[in-house]
């Protein structure tokens, strides 16, 4: 794990030695990152029968093909009725149009259904134009959707940063071999040691990007 200002004042986003000043893009995660999500995941699995320690996603892919159905069914209802009450979170609107600025591309990949993901963006009125939710690729930890945006960009995974709140957005990050960002919002993370870097929200984020790319261009 780096700290998240010495290292962007280093311009080192990784152990592979990734200068900010060749950062091609970031990808971000969508609930608990750009907006909030209140979704009660003990709720949904008990909902689901789906065992605590197990992986909800996971669980209902497991299951017979004649049951999926009802049990994804059941997922998007929850999905739907966060996506409804979500709100946007403090520094969003700042670190995208950061990015603009910086013609640095951005997108986003979820683990929500593309119905919720739809609305959640129209509900905050955010703009993005690529996002890729579960029904497009295989859901995180596997990186097979950030794997795939660094090939639309042509661009090698290490020189993008995936930015997330959660440990499968480190694993998927980790299993593209692409540098992560883990978002704690002030609290104490088991799993932030597998993060190149760790940022308490966006608005640091953004502080040490615009620090970063400053120094570049000087």
């Amino acid at each position: 794990m780096t700290n998240l200002l010495s290292g962007f004042e280093n311009h080192v986003l990784n152990h592979h030695q990734v200068l900010v000043g060749d950062l091609s893009g970031i990808i971000f995660d969508l609930d608990n990152t750009l907006v909030t999500s209140s979704l009660d995941f003990a709720e949904i699995k008990a909902e689901l029968n789906c065992p605590e320690h197990l992986d909800v996603l996971s669980f209902v892919a497991s299951l017979p093909i004649e049951q999926q159905h009802a049990a994804s069914e059941k997922i998007v209802e929850f999905e739907m009725a966060d996506a409804h009450s979500s709100s946007l979170l403090a520094g969003t609107r700042e670190i995208l149009a950061l990015l603009t600025s910086l013609n640095l591309p951005f997108a986003i990949v979820t683990r929500n259904c593309k119905a919720a993901a739809q609305v959640k963006l129209t509900k905050n009125d955010l703009t993005v134009d690529l996002v890729l939710t579960r029904e497009e690729h295989k859901a995180k930890p596997a990186p097979d959707a950030l794997l795939h945006i660094a090939d639309l960009w042509r661009c090698p995974p290490e020189k993008l940063l995936y930015v997330g709140d959660y440990l499968y957005d480190i694993q998927a990050a980790k299993n593209a071999n692409m540098p992560s960002c883990l978002l704690t919002f002030g609290e104490q993370s088991p799993y932030a040691h597998l993060a190149t870097l760790v940022a308490q929200d966006l608005s640091e984020l953004n502080k040490a990007l615009t620090l970063a790319f400053s120094d570049v261009n000087h």
